[in-house]
């Protein structure tokens, strides 16, 4: 299994947004360019290990939120990111949220099994 570096690359895009910092701001804060910031969150240069917790330091995070999505047997992949979504929304709100994923998740399987019945 290779680790997926588009993944962290998308992550670290979302959580610098989040905390309202360019990738200058970021970069600056790790002693690096924001030439190379912008080629780690593009996934066109590999981060090293030093650089993703020098990353997850300056962003407060943990480096498992970080590498969050690359195990294949992390049960609660995700987890994190869903509670901290619906941690400012309504009751109402929560529900919309859960149905639409259910449905979604509906949608992902009906397709799965047509893609299996297909294949056959």
């Amino acid at each position: 299994m290779s680790i997926n570096f588009k993944i962290i690359g998308l992550r670290i895009r979302e959580l610098r947004l989040e905390k309202q910092m360019t990738q200058a701001d970021l970069a600056e804060k790790i002693d690096m360019s924001a030439t190379y910031m912008c080629h780690i969150e593009t996934a066109k240069r590999k981060a090293s290990l030093e650089s993703l917790l020098r990353i997850s330091n300056a962003l407060e995070i943990t480096m498992d939120r970080l590498l969050n999505g690359n195990q294949t047997s992390d049960s609660g992949e995700y987890l994190a990111d869903l509670l901290m979504l619906l941690d400012d929304c309504t009751s109402q709100e929560k529900r919309m949220i859960f149905e639409i994923a259910w449905a979604t998740k509906k949608c992902l399987l009906d397709n799965r099994y047509c893609h299996h019945e297909n294949v056959r």
